[in-house]
C-alpha cells in the first residue's frame, strides 16, 4: 500500500485512510499516541520543520503517495515536505504563514472585510498600550492558534499578566492580542479548489471553542440553508473574499465568523480539517466526506470524485463532546434515559482519559429541524453540567 505521511493522529482520519487502502505514517508530539501497529515517530516540536523533514528522511520510507496534516500544527510542515520530497499539493509556505499567524492572515484582508483589530504582542508590550489600542475588553491568543487553548478575555492588567504567563515570554511574534466580539460564532467548513468555494456547510456552536476551553461543553449543529438563506449568502461571499485575498491553495478550510447585527465579522480560517465531530455530521447530514476530500487533495486528485453525490439533506446533525460533571455522577444509561442519540460514547469510570476540552464521552443526534435540535443540544448540555432535566 502507499504511504500517507500524516502531521499529528486523528482515530476517524486513520479510518478514512484505511478505506483508501493507504498506509499511513504518522509524526506525533506528545501526547499524541497512535494505536499498536501504526507505523509513526515522534517529534519534539511538530512546528519545526526541520525535525519533520529529518524524521521523514530518517524513516527511509520510499513509497510515499502525499501528505497531509491532521491540525493546525502541521500546516506549515507539510508544505516543506511537499516541496523536499515532490509531492502533491499545496508547496507554497509562504501563503500557508498566512493561514497560521492570526495578525498576518487579518493584515492581508481587504479593508472591506470586517474583522477584529489584530496585533502581535512584543516582550514588554503594557496592559495600557494594549488596552488604549484595542479598547478596554481585549482577547489574547496565540498567534499561530491552537484552538482555543491559551486563549483568554482580558479585562484587567492582573488578568493580563495572567494570560502572559501560559507563553515563553521570549519571542516578539508568540502571541497576538486582539478587539473584543462578544456576538454569537458560527463556522464554515468547505472546500476550496481552483480558485472558487466548491462547497460549504455553514454550523452553529452553542458552545464556543473559549467557553469549552474555560470549562464549559462544546458542541455545534448543522444550520438550515434554507431558513437561514441571508446568513449563508454572506458567509459564503465572505469565504470568497477572505480565501482570494489570501491566495488560498486547494484545501478543506475551516472559518470561524462572528454574528453581529451588522453582518458577519471575520473570526479566522484555516486550511485544514475541521476538528472535534464536524467532519462526521457533516457526512451525516450531506453526505460529503471531507476526509476523503483532505485524501483526494493530498493525493493530487482534485475533489470532484469525492464531492459527488452530496445532496440536500433530510435531517441535520449535531454533536457534544461530554464532561464528567462537578458535584455528580452520570453514565451512559443516564444520558440514553432521557434523550436519543444517533451515537453516543461515555466513559463514568474515575480514571477516564480527558481529551481536548474535557471530553470524556461524545455524542451525536440529530432532528429534521434544525430549532428543535438546537433545543435538544440545550437540553443535553444542562443534562450534562448538573446531571438532571
Amino acid at each position: 500500500m502507499p504511504t500517507m505521511i500524516v502531521i499529528g493522529y486523528r482515530d476517524d482520519l486513520d479510518q478514512a485512510l484505511r478505506r483508501r487502502d493507504m498506509d499511513p505514517f504518522y509524526i506525533v508530539q506528545a501526547p499524541a499516541s497512535p494505536p499498536k501497529g501504526r507505523r509513526s515517530i515522534r517529534v519534539a516540536d511538530m512546528e519545526n520543520a526541520q525535525e519533520i523533514l529529518r524524521a521523514v528522511l530518517s524513516a527511509r520510507i520510499d513509497d510515499v503517495a502525499g501528505v497531509l496534516s491532521v491540525h493546525e500544527m502541521g500546516v506549515f510542515g507539510a508544505t516543506c515536505l511537499r516541496q523536499q520530497l515532490n509531492l502533491p499539493g499545496n508547496t507554497d509556505s509562504k501563503t500557508a504563514l498566512y493561514f497560521r499567524d492570526k495578525y498576518l492572515q487579518k493584515s492581508k484582508l481587504p479593508s472591506r472585510v470586517k474583522r477584529s483589530r489584530c496585533r502581535h504582542v512584543s516582550i514588554g508590550t503594557s496592559f495600557t498600550d494594549l488596552a488604549n489600542d484595542l479598547g478596554d475588553v481585549f482577547v489574547v491568543k496565540p498567534a499561530t492558534g491552537a484552538g482555543a487553548l491559551r486563549t483568554n478575555i482580558v479585562r484587567s492588567p492582573e488578568e493580563y499578566a495572567q494570560a502572559l504567563t501560559l507563553f515563553s515570554g521570549r519571542s516578539d511574534v508568540e502571541i497576538v492580542a486582539e478587539s473584543f466580539v462578544g456576538a454569537p460564532e458560527v463556522y464554515l467548513d468547505g472546500v476550496w479548489e481552483n480558485g472558487d468555494l466548491q462547497w460549504s456547510s455553514m454550523s452553529s456552536y452553542h458552545t464556543s471553542p473559549l467557553t469549552a476551553a474555560q470549562g464549559g461543553i462544546l458542541s455545534a449543529y448543522v444550520l438550515d440553508r434554507r431558513r437561514n438563506s441571508p446568513l449563508f449568502q454572506q458567509a459564503e461571499t465572505l469565504a470568497r473574499e477572505a480565501l482570494t485575498s489570501l491566495k488560498a491553495p486547494d484545501c478543506v478550510f475551516h472559518l470561524e465568523a462572528f454574528m453581529e447585527e451588522a453582518g458577519l465579522t471575520f473570526g479566522e480560517c484555516a486550511i485544514r480539517l475541521p476538528g472535534a465531530l464536524s467532519p462526521q455530521v457533516n457526512k451525516l447530514t450531506f453526505g460529503v466526506d471531507l476526509f476523503d476530500v483532505e485524501i483526494s487533495l493530498a493525493l493530487g486528485e482534485g475533489a470532484n470524485e469525492a464531492l459527488r453525490g452530496h445532496g440536500a439533506p433530510e435531517r441535520f446533525y449535531g454533536y457534544i463532546l461530554l464532561r464528567r460533571p462537578h458535584g455528580c455522577n452520570l453514565t451512559k444509561r443516564d444520558f440514553e434515559r432521557n434523550f436519543l442519540f444517533d451515537e453516543i460514547d461515555y466513559d463514568s469510570s474515575p480514571d477516564a482519559p480527558i481529551g481536548p476540552y474535557g471530553r470524556v464521552g461524545q455524542a451525536i443526534l440529530s432532528d429534521p429541524d434544525e430549532l428543535k435540535l438546537q433545543k435538544t443540544i440545550e437540553d443535553i448540555v444542562r443534562f450534562n453540567e448538573v446531571g438532571s432535566i
